[in-house]
């Protein structure tokens, strides 16, 4: 086995942390690798489209994982430059001080991190500016401290949403508004790529209006000529050399032709289950149980988030056109009778009868979900998972992603949806 090129730096993948490192390094001259499975995403009216973004998925892989039961499901992510960061809705939070330290939940202990807010502070505010944030200090009640202000203002509340924070401060609660990577001017919207559209959250931009791990961390780095991107580019191993205790070669498919590359620095960035699955898939005799695993620990202590839509329908007819300007961090650490942490809350972007379609009953009549999504304004709940050993990532016999997981802990969530009901 020869490796076909060497470089000072190989990433592989191309999303939140693989592109916005590509971005960073691009000018240090070093001969920098970046591989990513996928392709650019296609530019085209189907980006737009609800029907085909969120019944059809278009673009989420078709590739099929493995729950607990054994039960093949489809894999919820897309393989693209830039990764999820195509189809997010361009929040950009930082975690709070008191998220770094032990937290005790109301069923169990949400680990000290080795290090801590301070230690990220200054790259949060890095980021802030790469990823081009608009937003507003000082009315979060969570805020943790931060060294500079957003790089541009907040982007405003249409007529109903102004309405809403109106009377939630009325009621004594303190909303804020979201803090948004995208390619906005409030000021002269006539010299704005964003045109604040219904087809934000969770759709790929027209317009190239999100600022996302693409356009604002793999393109500019492209521009440099140390830079090397390669895509259709499946990682199938990572290989050790000498004592076995660094990686020296990638094993690719790429275009269905298996490719070595040699580095001197590799950085997997794959994602949570991506990523271990690669460092599983990368056993051998010196490492048994894949690499970086002598502890059984990779894969495991799989967390993600405790997630749920919520539709308020009035009769009052809701003609916001792009929502997602305002979040609620209220009931984050709790509230007094349940002084532990409960969860997020913030807006959706513009639901329409598309969206709503692709979570309601097959028999339900198209005029319903088109009056709901005319009516309702759309609200995204979030709390914190803990970490438990059996929410895991492994492989299969014949290298299929298994995703082992279960909800052990609710009641936090459920009661920040009971507050908001």
């Amino acid at each position: 086995m020869t490796p076909t090129e060497s470089y000072d730096v190989i990433i592989i993948g191309t999303g939140a942390g693989g592109g916005t490192l590509a971005r960073r390094l691009a000018p240090s001259g070093k001969r920098i690798l970046i591989l990513e499975r996928g392709n650019f995403l296609p530019r085209e009216k189907e980006n737009w489209e609800s029907v085909e973004v969120f019944q059809k998925m278009r673009y989420h892989t078709e590739e099929k994982w493995r729950d607990r039961k054994g039960k093949e499901f489809m894999a919820h992510t897309g393989y693209f430059v830039g990764g999820n960061t195509k189809v997010y809705g361009g929040a950009m939070f930082r975690l709070r001080e008191r998220d770094f330290e032990t937290v005790q939940h109301k069923g169990g202990i949400s680990p000290e991190w080795p290090v801590k807010y301070r230690d990220f502070e200054p790259y949060y505010t890095q980021a802030e500016a790469l990823y081009e944030v608009h937003g507003k200090r000082g009315i979060d009640p969570t805020e943790p401290a931060m060294s500079a202000d957003y790089p541009f203002g907040p982007l405003a509340h249409e007529p109903r949403i102004q309405e809403l924070h109106d009377k939630l401060i009325k009621n004594g609660r303190q909303p804020f508004p979201i803090p948004l990577a995208l390619k906005r001017n409030e000021s002269d919207p006539l010299l704005s790529k964003c045109i604040r559209c219904s087809t934000c959250d969770g759709f790929p931009c027209l317009v190239d209006a999100k600022a996302d791990a693409d356009l604002n961390g793999v393109r500019p780095a492209m521009e440099h000529s140390n830079v090397t991107l390669v895509v259709n580019a499946r990682v199938k191993r990572l290989l050790t050399h000498g004592s076995a205790r660094e990686v020296s070669t990638v094993e690719a498919e790429v275009d269905g032709e298996q490719v070595f590359f040699r580095g001197d620095i590799v950085v997997v960035s794959a994602g949570a289950i991506n990523s271990a699955a690669l460092l599983l898939a990368s056993a051998s005799d010196q490492h048994p149980n894949g690499l970086a695993n002598s502890s059984d620990q990779v894969g495991r202590n799989y967390m993600r988030h405790l997630n749920d839509a919520m539709l308020t329908i009035t009769t009052k007819r809701n003609r916001t056109v792009f929502q997602k300007t305002l979040a609620m961090n209220d009931y984050y650490w709790g509230e007094e009778e349940f002084p532990f942490p409960m969860g997020h809350i913030q807006l959706l972007g513009k639901t329409d009868q598309g969206t709503i379609g692709a979570d309601a009953p097959f028999f339900a009549p198209n005029v319903a979900l088109d009056q709901m999504a005319k009516h309702s304004v759309d609200w995204w709940l979030t709390a914190e998972d803990l970490p438990h050993p059996e929410n895991r990532v492994f492989l299969g016999k014949n290298g299929e992603i298994n995703l082992h997981q279960r909800d052990h802990y609710h009641e936090h969530f459920d009661r920040l949806l009971a507050r908001w009901t």
